[in-house]
């Protein structure tokens, strides 16, 4: 029978503590035999593990621990120096005094220094891995996830990831390990996941959410693994309770990794607790766990039966039920009354990353009380005055930027100047957010922006800069910009940012396009450089890119209306790729996926067809549930504009327009006019000849809404509205008929109706005056319903050029009937 070696998790504990406690070595102080020379003397002349053994069994009552660690060098020599058919490491590692030398290691283990004991570990792994992954749960047991023992074990790991065969003691020795190694060894880890997965059990639910967890300490959404992972998941649902559900759910949250089919299923089985669940902490846990996913019915359930618990709350539970109500956009007045009581008591234990969640929590929720708001305010100051780690600073500061007032004084200021040299990009990110936040406050209430608050934007650009000018690789640029979402970035840092990307554009490839492409599409930065480089790769190394992670490699086109060179190559590769998984893919990205072809004008008959079928619809349906209600009324929205575009730009597909009952729900508030509308409104008139002769807020059929509205005869004269039938308020009974000319048939002969669209900066990329792609369908859309459009940039018309009245109104009228001023 094969003996387990363990090395007793209380001796190794008390190791650790000595160590702590006794910064000095107290290793001088142990008595030692006069002289170990004979002993070892006498290992060294040993030929085989027989006569080790039979030495250590002769003298295992006076073995030092410079002996014992000899003792596992000799073993280990013996087997380097056989040839593969003739090593016997499981007979080693099966013998008896291997055991006592094992038993002996853990009596000497306080004595050894840190090289023998690594040398040992190391040694003793080549016979059983499963040691080193349990002293390296020992260490991140006491915290020391970056202790120089655990940066050793990487090592070893490293040094023999191509032997390794055992996956349940490697999945520890990762998850263990994460915090310390590099992203090339971070890859060779996954790869080798990838290998070994299919010989463990398909019970192996621990071995799987180990693996999980590693992906996520990493931050890398690895599609494969995590669908191999996600199986083991499902085939093992009895195996899985509250606290493992709860576990997955909230690794698969922060790996943004969506499993419809993981989530219904969790959905069921918690909702089966609920009756059972009747102590607060457990009830808790079940709050947390099921709210976010649970139906309107089952929510109302679980918020009332909070309710009657919520005075018995600990401030860790309170804060947890915060935050799942954050979530679940709960904004039940009642339950955030009670649940922010309990955390007012509790105030002053939590920690300032618990500040921050609180601060986070109870802006997205509307909360707002002056007392609560102080003492927050307060507790972060204070915090802050004594904070030196970077990070914590950033987030402090970014806490203290959401209430009510973020005023920093003088010590706040001087402390993020203080920790500036030593900050990464993430942090300089979110310092930037919170100074903008606050000069945008001081702006619109105090009518003044200090110099303090310009001076401190200028150091936040310079070191950011000087950060992105010293990255050497892309690899290590990206460690720090993963983190970060591109549409908090300056304008300046970004345009830099950009830059360096660029200059490592050919580091982009398979492993790393998919994060390149989802960070360009929150930029709102338009570099053909980069966007033509991830297009390449998709086209070149496809096989090696996960099909569910197309929609990301694809977002970015979409979003800034842009067709690479290869453009019919590019989207064809990127949809054939996915052909054969549509049936199995998350109908959210089924959805987005479809509306961003449609975007970019490229509509791929047999998705579109897996889309519209009331299967996959009714699919949607049930997922759309369990969304936060507003993520569900965006994925409705795009699929009604999908919808949209399909009837209007291709027909011939015979995709019926069902949307009439969401859109009018949808358009309800429709037709009120701010104060700069109200002024155009006013011109128009003026340039048009009376108020009668133009229409604001105009809905269309398809429900596209129109800024203004007017008519010209075939002289360009303006046709007043009233005197014929000419306004698209409402569509008809029934659906426009495919190939039917929708607006042009309804004017007298010769006229034209001309759809004026004022765009504001966010229809715009970031660094050039180039339409995005959701205004660039808008407009083909309008055309193809008889428009001629005519769309003014807030750019423009804000313009020196446009600072007066009469400017304004020469500049309508020569876009409106082409005269032009002499």
């Amino acid at each position: 029978m094969k003996k387990t070696p363990v090395f007793l998790d209380s001796l190794v504990t008390d190791m650790l503590r000595l160590r702590a406690i006794c910064p000095f070595s107290w290793r001088v102080f142990q008595f030692r035999p006069i002289s170990c020379e004979p002993l070892i003397i006498q290992m060294n002349k040993c030929t085989d593990e027989e006569q080790i053994f039979d030495f250590i069994e002769r003298n295992k009552a006076i073995l030092s621990e410079k002996q014992v660690g000899c003792a596992f060098d000799m073993l280990w020599k013996l087997q380097k120096q056989k040839t593969s058919l003739l090593k016997n490491v499981e007979d080693v590692r099966d013998h008896p005094q291997f055991l006592t030398l094992h038993n002996l290691a853990t009596n000497k283990f306080k004595l050894m220094n840190d090289d023998t004991l690594v040398n040992v570990l190391h040694i003793t792994q080549r016979f059983d891995i499963k040691l080193l992954s349990e002293f390296s749960s020992c260490l991140a047991d006491q915290r020391l996830y970056f202790s120089p023992l655990m940066g050793k074990i990487a090592d070893i790991v490293h040094r023999n990831l191509e032997t390794t065969q055992d996956l349940s003691s490697l999945s520890v020795l990762m998850v263990n390990i994460s915090s310390l190694i590099s992203r090339h060894f971070q890859q060779q880890l996954v790869n080798k996941t990838e290998l070994l997965f299919d010989t463990i059990d398909s019970s192996e639910v621990n071995v799987a959410t180990r693996i999980t967890r590693f992906l996520r300490n990493i931050k890398y959404c690895y599609q494969p693994l995590l669908e191999k992972c996600n199986n083991v998941f499902l085939s093992n649902v009895d195996q899985l309770d509250l606290d493992s559900i709860s576990k997955i759910l909230r690794l698969y949250k922060l790996l943004q990794f969506n499993s419809f089919e993981f989530i219904m299923m969790a959905k069921k089985k918690l909702t089966e607790m609920i009756p059972l669940c009747n102590h607060p902490a457990s009830f808790v846990k079940l709050f947390i766990t099921l709210g976010p996913i649970a139906g309107p019915e089952e929510k109302k359930q679980l918020k009332s039966t909070l309710l009657l618990m919520s005075e018995d709350l600990t401030g860790e539970q309170a804060l947890a039920v915060l935050r799942a109500m954050e979530d679940m956009e709960s904004r039940n007045s009642h339950l955030i009354k009670r649940v922010t009581s309990v955390l007012h008591k509790h105030l002053d234990s939590y920690k300032p990353l618990e500040l921050l969640k609180i601060t986070q929590a109870l802006t997205f929720l509307h909360f707002q009380r002056k007392e609560f708001s102080a003492k927050l305010r307060e507790l972060l100051l204070s915090h802050l005055k004594i904070s030196f780690i970077p990070t914590e600073v950033s987030f402090l500061v970014y806490a203290i930027s959401l209430l009510p007032s973020p005023h920093l004084d003088e010590v706040g200021i001087s402390r993020i100047e203080a920790v500036l040299p030593q900050c990464d990009l993430n942090n300089l990110s979110s310092f930037a957010t919170s100074v903008l936040r606050w000069i945008q406050y001081d702006h619109m209430y105090l009518d003044s922006i200090t110099g303090k608050q310009l001076k401190l934007l200028q150091k936040l650009d310079h070191y950011g800069r000087q950060r992105l000018q010293h990255s050497n690789s892309l690899d290590l640029l990206w460690e720090e910009l993963k983190s970060v979402r591109g549409n908090t970035f300056p304008e300046s840092l970004l345009e830099e940012t950009i830059a360096t990307l660029q200059h490592f554009v050919d580091e982009i490839n398979y492993i790393n396009v998919v994060e390149i492409a989802s960070f360009i599409s929150n930029t709102d930065y338009l570099s053909t450089l980069l966007l033509d480089r991830i297009a390449s790769v998709a086209v070149q190394q496809i096989e090696k890119i996960h099909p569910f992670t197309i929609l990301a490699i694809i977002l970015p086109f979409s979003t800034l209306n842009y067709d690479p060179p290869q453009r019919d190559e590019f989207f064809g590769t990127c949809v054939q790729h996915l052909n054969s998984y549509l049936g199995i893919l998350d109908p959210l990205m089924l959805v987005y996926l479809g509306f961003s072809l449609a975007t970019l004008q490229y509509f791929p008959e047999d998705l579109l067809k897996s889309i519209f079928n009331i299967e996959f619809l009714s699919r949607l349906d049930s997922q759309l549930e369990i969304l936060s209600s507003s993520l569900s009324a965006r994925v409705q929205f795009h699929l009604m504009e999908l919808n949209r575009s399909i009837c209007l730009e291709c027909p011939e597909f015979q995709i019926p327009w069902f949307h009439d009952r969401f859109c009018q729900q949808y358009n309800k508030g429709i037709g009120v006019m701010n104060g700069a509308q109200q002024q155009i409104y006013k011109m128009l008139a003026e340039v048009l000849g009376g108020i009668n002769c133009v229409k604001a807020s105009v809905l269309t059929p398809y429900y596209h809404t129109v800024d203004f509205e007017c008519i010209l005869d075939k002289r360009k004269k303006p046709l007043p509205y009233g005197s014929h039938n000419t306004a698209l308020g409402h569509l008809p009974e029934m659906p426009w008929e495919p190939n039917t000319e929708i607006v042009g048939s309804r004017l007298p002969p010769g006229a034209e109706r001309i759809a004026l669209e004022f765009l504001d900066s966010k229809s715009f990329c970031r660094n050039i005056p180039h339409m995005k792609g959701k205004s660039a369908m808008k407009k083909r859309h309008l055309e193809i319903l008889g428009y001629r459009v005519i769309q003014i940039s807030q750019f423009e018309w804000n313009s020196m050029a446009l600072s007066t009245k009469d400017a304004r109104m020469d500049y309508l009228r020569e876009r409106i009937f082409g005269e032009v001023k002499s």
